[in-house]
């Protein structure tokens, strides 16, 4: 059962990751085009819109998944800026 939590957990890691990525490169491409994502009104489109808060809310929500992963494989809290979860205490 851990194995599959530990899992889970990377999975939810690359996701979260992919996301927030996605989004900055989204966000990138509709500052360098702004006319093919806004109606003539000046208005984003529909999907130009659920593209932004969909992959924000992805990450957001794969976080969150992340942590309560993380507690349930008792992976031990991260050092910041380490990729690596450190090794379980002796």
């Amino acid at each position: 059962m851990k194995n599959a939590a530990v899992g889970a957990w990377v999975v939810l890691r690359i996701t979260r990751w992919i996301s927030w990525i996605s989004f900055l490169a989204y966000s990138f491409a509709t500052t360098l085009d702004r006319e093919s994502y806004l109606n003539r009104f000046g208005q984003p489109l529909p999907s130009t819109e659920a593209w932004l808060f969909g992959l924000a809310f992805a990450a957001v929500a794969a976080g969150f998944f992340e942590l309560m992963m993380r507690e349930r494989a008792g992976i031990a809290r991260p050092d910041y800026f380490r990729l690596k979860p450190p090794s379980a205490p002796h």
